[in-house]
């Protein structure tokens, strides 16, 4: 007998209704900051950042509602085959990527360049959602059923290394390691995980290429080479100090505006944000992101199937990374590796990833109630 979903989806006129708008909300008001960074990264001028950001942000605010809208059940159905597409594009950047600073991280598609790293982080989230929907805890909490996601891990994270991009890696791996705890995996393993790591460190080490042992240098000590390898993280220091509690006010900021803090419109948003807003604008921008994963975090309690709950959990968590890290790394707690600031920073693929996800988070909110079996015959 054919296993069947129940409850029925619901219409399309039931999902607008149910449609978190005041999260599209929260996430067009972030996208705004970053439209009205860019603008003044640029001297106050549209190109060549703001506006190529503002219509990324309508084409995939269009994009988030309308993948929103999809059935749950055929996103669940096609999540493996997302996470071997994407595998595939890697393997493609492998092979014909294009090279930019010494990295061939991006496949050129003519108007865009993807980077699917990035995706990478949502296809695996998706595939990972899938594999332990139909789990028990007790098979979660067995070794061998835990090999078939950590092979699904490991794999992207070794191409990504490849490329070479640690700081990518390393958030995919992170993001795979919150899958695995949100499933429910014994805190024993991570533990053990934990530990063998920290045992590996010098063979790690001794496998990093030079700039990245200079990035780990410079986070533990940036004044020892304030020209070089350091300037990034003390500008970015100095411009966050400068800020004070209110700012120097938009487009006042000495910072950014006479180009001392590099990448300003990528990786250092933030600190361009507190520089020209203070103590204040930086905060608010924070709470702003809080209440995005607070939304994210009540999805994922409320929803009905097990696959719906740990997407949204997974791709909250995918955000809250992005976020943790950008600000982490522009304030000198951890070290520089390329992480942009999610919705603001400027960046396609980036935005792309990001507004996907929060697409995904949308649809798990709009199929709260809707159950799926877990071993369902037919999709």
């Amino acid at each position: 007998m054919r296993a069947r979903f129940d409850p029925v989806a619901p219409s399309l006129g039931e999902k607008l209704a149910r449609l978190h708008w005041p999260l599209v909300a929260l996430v067009t008001l972030l996208g705004l900051v970053g439209y009205a960074l860019l603008y003044s990264a640029a001297g106050g001028a549209h190109s060549p950042w703001a506006l190529r950001h503002g219509i990324r942000l309508i084409v995939m605010l269009v994009v988030m509602v309308a993948l929103a809208l999809v059935d749950l059940r055929r996103i669940f159905k096609l999540a493996y085959s997302i996470y071997f597409a994407v595998l595939a594009l890697l393997f493609i950047v492998a092979l014909f990527g294009e090279i930019n600073k010494g990295a061939q991280r991006w496949i050129d598609l003519g108007f865009v360049q993807l980077q699917p790293s990035e995706l990478m982080k949502l296809a695996l989230v998706l595939a990972l959602a899938r594999y332990f929907h139909s789990a028990y805890l007790d098979e979660v909490r067995r070794p061998l059923f835990l090999l078939p996601p950590v092979v699904m891990i490991l794999l992207p994270v070794g191409m990504v290394l490849k490329q070479p991009d640690l700081g990518t890696a390393v958030m995919i791996a992170a993001v795979g390691t919150a899958m695995l705890f949100l499933a429910g995996a014994a805190l024993w393993k991570f533990a053990l995980a934990a530990g063998l790591g920290g045992a590996a460190l010098p063979i790690v080490w001794s496998h990093l290429h030079d700039y990245q042992r200079q990035r780990v240098l410079t986070f533990l000590d940036p004044e020892k080479d304030p020209l070089g390898a350091g300037y990034h993280i003390i500008q970015s220091k100095i411009a966050i100090g400068a800020g004070g509690l209110w700012g120097r006010g938009y487009m006042r900021g000495t910072q950014a505006q006479l180009s001392f803090l590099p990448e300003k419109h990528t990786d250092f948003a933030f600190t361009m944000l507190a520089e020209e807003s203070g103590f204040f604008g930086a905060v608010a921008v924070l709470v702003l992101i809080a209440a995005i994963l607070l939304v994210g975090f009540s999805v994922a309690l409320r929803a009905q199937s097990h696959f719906a709950r740990l997407l949204a959990a997974g791709v909250t968590v995918n955000f809250a990374l992005y976020a943790l890290v950008n600000i982490a790394m522009v304030t000198g707690l951890i070290p520089v590796v390329g992480v942009p600031l999610p919705l603001v920073s400027y960046g396609g693929t980036a935005m792309l990833t990001a507004m996907l996800g929060m697409g995904l988070l949308l649809n798990a909110q709009v199929n709260q109630d809707l159950s799926i079996p877990r071993f369902p015959v037919e999709l």
